[in-house]
């Protein structure tokens, strides 16, 4: 068997790939990588590997991934998606194709989630032509410094004497670990969140008691806060843009991942656990 993979090297394709030496697969992990890419966990896996050297962005290259691939795991972004199904289609590839995409869709502001709403209406023609596709949508993941977004909560509560919260901080989020994003492979379209919900306040407060510092909050208005991330992006020509961020900060982003438990077990690690082990490897980085 050969199973095609986008994003191994990432945050969360580096713990499938852990899964994948576990349970000791034994047929073809064909990856996409850049040259510039850390290998090292690839090359020391013990698994036959298949390294396609290109970018999302190539046509040629998603080609090359695809041909004669039994399975798809994509990992690295919803904005290949599509560029990769027509890959996968065209190589006529039958098998399971799982999708990592984002609940982010389901945010009711339409800069937060036009684009992605406009990408998985574009999954409609594959679905119909008979595609076996699944989307998993992960909420915010976490689990160590690698992620993008969480540990940057961690540096700002560790660095700012008073932590601004977007109206209070009273947005519910529900953070998965990207531990419990492997090797699940259902068949229909499930959420993976969090242990459970709790608002970002709470969140920044957990971050500090870990961190041994209290915590000092301070209220900023909606309004206010899409005013400041505008600012910067005009001051930085587009190159920093908040907006989107900061729009989701204000609103519940915490999802049931009900079916998935029902459906293929998906129990994920407790919150507590998770964040404390991450605001260890920070500390211990800064020591």
């Amino acid at each position: 068997m050969i199973l095609a993979v986008t994003g191994i090297t990432g945050h969360t394709g580096s713990y499938f790939l852990q899964e994948l030496i576990s349970h000791r697969f034994d047929g073809v992990l064909r990856v996409l990588v850049r040259e510039s890419s850390d290998l090292s966990a690839l090359d020391k896996s013990g698994l036959h590997v298949e390294k396609v050297f290109g970018s999302l962005q190539n046509v040629a290259d998603l080609d090359r991934l695809v041909g004669g691939a039994d399975k798809i795991l994509h990992i690295a972004g919803i904005r290949a998606t599509l560029p990769l199904l027509k890959a996968a289609e065209k190589a006529g590839v039958t098998g399971h194709i799982v999708l990592v995409h984002t609940t982010g869709i389901y945010s009711r502001h339409r800069m937060a989630c036009g684009e992605y709403r406009e990408i998985e209406a574009g999954l409609r023609p594959f679905l119909e032509r008979g595609m076996n596709i699944t989307i998993l949508r992960p909420t915010i993941i976490f689990g160590d410094m690698r992620d993008k977004q969480f540990h940057k909560f961690i540096q700002m509560v560790d660095r700012f004497p008073v932590m601004p919260q977007i109206d209070g901080g009273r947005a519910f989020i529900q953070p998965v670990n990207a531990r419990d994003l492997r090797d699940k492979l259902p068949e229909l379209d499930y959420i993976c969140s969090g242990s459970r919900r709790l608002s970002v306040r709470e969140m920044c407060s957990l971050i500090g008691i870990f961190l041994g510092k209290k915590t000092r909050f301070v209220s900023v208005p909606m309004f206010l806060g899409v005013t400041g991330a505008k600012g910067v992006k005009a001051l930085s020509r587009g190159r920093i843009d908040y907006i989107e961020k900061v729009l989701r900060l204000g609103e519940d982003r915490s999802f049931s991942h009900e079916e998935a438990t029902r459906d293929f077990g998906f129990e994920p690690e407790p919150f507590d656990i998770g964040l404390k082990r991450e605001v260890e490897e920070y500390l211990h980085g800064k020591a």
